[in-house]
């Protein structure tokens, strides 16, 4: 593919009307513990490291699911809790997608394991005690105006999430933060800029997820930063040898984590284990990201534990922390109930079809559209239709209605398949209708209403029962991950012919790709590839640099 860097491959993100902070105090629901963990962690990194992962983490997938087995949700049900990955403590008029959402999902292939529901309502109670507007985040802000990074006395530490690129790379990319503060002990604060306003609801009973307007520390921020870990490993600030003791007070007031991806690679000291002990040490830490890192977090031998019984099945971590998190506000919500039930309910099946252009190889529409249709009759997603013809197939008898959702920026997709099957007669019978809810023609992640718009399209292909979706579009990986499906991938193009030779594939799993393949060149001294050494990852199916989490 080339080097490319850090490409917008998403629609951005806007404001609904201001959301209604939760009031209620969330309870801890109780779970069941998951043995002790047997995983002995390695301090050495290389091949013998990213080894005790590959050997490990099976352990805790025959751990957990038996405990996580009997968690499905009948088929057909109202799941409003989501297996109990939610908090029933939120009022539901304050986020009318929260609980009802799951109406339209189909039922989910992952139940979420007793130890990740567990980690969650801890969290939960950590949020509520160090959150915005508490004691605890008082004494953390005097801390760090105070500009040092104190002795951590009382016990909250932050990483606050600074919005890059387009609405996909932002819901990838905070996810994954909030992964990380999950195994790190972090309180995740969201900077919620003017675009983002009240887009999402409040995930979090009881207190509020949004940094507040006084923060300092929000702007000017890439990885030239001073106070970036990666400089302040260069300038002796920070050092490898005394990361596990020296003086903590000492440190800088915050920590700066840059994880842009720049020509599809991470910067070296991202994800060493020597490096996290440094950054475990700061009680602030500012990161900003347009990357699914949440994979690269797998490779890390300390994390291996508590990953593998949090998520059995490698597979389902965005979808199952994607359902908790993300929850549309109630003006983006609004868009989606109404075109769902004007448009889509009453069909037998939905196909959503995903149409994005890569910046770096224009297709024109044609050679797109050949593509679209060349894949949808290869896979018989769509019916043939009968040209020429008025009357109806003699062996039709029970006629299906299929809806086919197209999202794309453009209207000429949309506008072409309606023309087929608006003027043919299906050979099966079928009537099939094709609609699309907005075109805007261009991407524009500066403006609230088309971000909003664009969240809603979102879900609106998450609840496709088949799906058709763009390599490289962090838009679509978000859609169908979300619905927990595996979608038929149009593949990129050559770049001589400008024609994929293989239409699309299914991919290894509903995973999002990391674009950006993390070093690990760490003390070792040799960049490994983990692909090679670690059974639950493979290279993705579109970006042939970038890895994906399988099962």
């Amino acid at each position: 593919m080339g080097s490319v860097r850090a490409i917008q491959v998403e629609r951005d993100l806007s404001p609904e009307p201001r959301k209604r902070r939760p009031s209620g105090l969330g309870t801890v629901t109780a779970v069941f513990l998951l043995a002790s963990p047997l995983l002995l962690l390695s301090f050495l990194f290389g091949d013998r490291a990213l080894a005790s992962i590959a050997a490990d983490y099976p352990v805790w997938q025959r751990l957990t699911a038996a405990q996580s087995s009997g968690n499905a949700s009948g088929s057909g049900a109202h799941d409003r809790l989501l297996g109990g990955l939610l908090s029933p403590d939120i009022d539901a008029a304050a986020c009318l997608s929260r609980y009802s959402a799951s109406r339209r999902w189909n039922p989910s292939p992952f139940p979420a394991s007793p130890y990740l529901i567990q980690k969650l309502r801890q969290y939960e109670a950590n949020h509520r005690r160090c959150g915005p507007g508490t004691a605890s985040y008082r004494a953390a802000m005097a801390q760090l105006m105070s500009g040092r990074n104190g002795d951590g006395a009382a016990g909250c530490k932050y990483v606050v999430w600074l919005p890059l690129q387009g609405l996909g790379n932002r819901m990838l990319s905070v996810v994954s933060t909030f992964l990380y503060a999950l195994l790190t002990g972090r309180v995740l604060l969201v900077h919620e800029t003017p675009e983002m306003e009240a887009l999402f609801c409040e995930p979090f009973p009881g207190t509020s997820w949004v940094l507040p307007p006084d923060f300092p520390y929000t702007d000017g921020f890439s990885s030239y930063t001073q106070e970036s870990y990666v400089n302040m490993l260069q300038n002796g600030i920070v050092r490898h040898d005394d990361d596990a003791g020296g003086d903590a007070g000492a440190l800088p007031a915050y920590v700066y984590f840059h994880l842009e991806q720049i020509s599809l690679r991470l910067q070296n000291h991202t994800f060493c284990e020597e490096d996290h002990r440094v950054l475990d040490r700061f009680n602030w830490m500012v990161l900003r990201s347009d990357s699914y890192f949440a994979v690269a977090l797998f490779l890390m031998p300390a994390y291996g534990g508590e990953l593998g019984r949090m998520f059995p099945a490698k597979g389902s971590v965005f979808h199952l922390l994607g359902r908790y998190l993300l929850h549309p506000g109630n003006g983006a919500w609004g868009i989606v109930e109404r075109f769902y039930d004007g448009y889509l309910a009453g069909a037998d099946e939905l196909l959503g079809i995903q149409v994005r252009i890569a910046p770096f190889i224009p297709m024109t529409f044609e050679a797109m559209y050949e593509q679209i249709t060349r894949c949808a009759r290869e896979h018989e997603l769509l019916p043939q239709v009968m040209t020429g013809t008025t009357g109806e197939p003699s062996s039709a008898k029970v006629k299906k209605k299929k809806a086919v959702l197209v999202v794309s920026l453009k209207p000429e997709y949309y506008e072409r398949l309606h023309s087929v099957y608006y003027t043919n007669a299906t050979a099966t019978g079928e009537v099939v209708a094709v609609f699309q809810p907005s075109h805007d023609q261009d991407q524009h992640t500066e403006a609230l209403a088309h971000n909003e718009r664009a969240l809603a399209e979102i879900f609106l292909l998450s609840y496709s029962h088949r799906m058709v979706t763009s390599g490289f579009s962090t838009f679509g990986y978000v859609a169908h991950a979300l619905a927990g499906i595996r979608p038929w991938l149009l593949m990129l193009p050559d770049r001589n012919t400008m024609r994929a030779e293989v239409a699309c594939v299914r991919p290894a799993s509903v995973e999002p790709c990391l674009h950006s393949q993390p070093s690990l060149v760490c003390r070792a001294g040799q960049d490994l590839d983990p692909v090679a050494h670690v059974p639950f990852l493979r290279r993705c199916e579109d970006v042939d640099v970038g890895f994906k989490l399988v099962d």
